[in-house]
């Protein structure tokens, strides 16, 4: 893995832009209340609720508006990851696109090969509907594939959260969601060899997952006439806090490592109170998660492009050197805790 490109929508708005989707003023000091708490200054969205009336848009006119505004972006990072990687695009062996935010067959993974002139032999993986942790089990996959053939594979997340706004009356659940979600494009690169003219990179070494089904209803995304509603419990942290200690105590025993062992942290930021709760399950300090308090607060939560967005702000801060460890942390539907263990090279 080689390094991660990014592509955001021209359009942002800051937190307390937000707050002027209600005409309520006493809803709209609630609101206030929730973009002040969620860690989050300014998102980037491929359409303005502020300008379109996305929430009564029927769940095929999002679809329509998805293929439209994620292409380009998905082209712009792809493009720019291959250059700056040095590989041809010809030389693909894999383009994985993931996303829980927009689907249409053929899609964006045989559009965008096409475009950014991959071969018609690529082959093409789809990573679907699996929310913010799908970013490891693709990447977990896209490393199989490079280790096994030999040849270079791209991951793409291409995450458009904005086409989901769900139509009022919004609940206060609801509410928390449309204060957090922003919209994302990332690229990444996993190739057989580094090039030495590309700088640090990671190697995937190993991947765990625990899935708790007792209480899958606490994190969801179904499909429904007006796009896609996601739900969040507030008593997720408390599920992450349970299961982070022992999984990741697991992972790294396999290793023979412990946690004084790992040189930083990327977990994906689903919002304050999920890095909250793995800060404090695994008493990582302060700094630890700076990256992903940034990433919130710069993008909010771009679903599965979140992680490749905090990896990408790690690796700028404080690269892994060569023989140094790094875990990724990602959590989704389920409920879903997917851990990588990544070597510096």
């Amino acid at each position: 893995m080689t390094g991660v490109t990014v592509a955001l929508p021209a359009i942002s708005y800051s937190q307390e832009e937000y707050a002027l989707l209600e005409e309520d003023e006493t809803r709209r000091r609630l609101v206030d209340r929730i973009a002040a708490s969620s860690g989050i200054s300014r998102r980037h969205v491929a359409v303005s609720p502020l300008l379109d009336d996305v929430k009564n848009w029927s769940t095929a006119a999002r679809m329509r508006h998805y293929q439209e505004e994620a292409l380009p972006l998905c082209k712009d990072a792809v493009a720019s990851a291959l250059t700056e990687t040095g590989i041809d695009p010809a030389d693909v062996g894999l383009v994985c696109v993931t996303s829980s935010t927009g689907y249409a067959a053929p899609g964006l993974d045989t559009r965008l090969a096409r475009d950014v002139g991959m071969s018609p032999t690529v082959e093409r993986l789809l990573v679907g509907h699996m929310g913010c942790l799908a970013a490891l089990p693709a990447l977990a996959a896209c490393a199989n594939f490079v280790r096994t053939q030999r040849r270079s594979a791209v991951l793409v997340n291409a995450e458009l959260s904005s086409l989901h706004l769900q139509p009022p009356p919004w609940d206060t659940g609801q509410r928390v969601v449309n204060a957090l979600f922003g919209d994302a494009v990332t690229a990444t690169v996993i190739q057989p060899e580094r090039p030495a003219e590309v700088g640090h990179g990671l190697q995937v070494v190993d991947v765990a997952a625990h899935t708790d089904t007792e209480h899958e209803d606490y994190m969801s995304l179904t499909v429904g006439d007006h796009g896609f509603r996601m739900g969040l419990s507030p008593r997720v942290p408390e599920v992450l806090e349970r299961h982070l200690p022992p999984m990741v105590g697991d992972l790294l025993a396999r290793h023979s490592l412990s946690l004084a062992d790992v040189r930083w942290w990327a977990v994906h930021p689903g919002g304050p109170r999920i890095l909250d709760a793995a800060a404090i399950s695994l008493s990582l300090p302060p700094e630890a998660l700076a990256a992903s308090r940034h990433v919130l607060r710069e993008h909010g939560n771009c679903a599965s492009a979140s992680l490749p967005l905090v990896v990408k702000e790690l690796q700028l801060r404080s690269p892994l050197a060569p023989e140094q460890y790094g875990l990724a942390l990602a959590f989704g539907p389920g409920l879903t805790l997917y851990t990588v263990l990544f070597l510096g090279v």
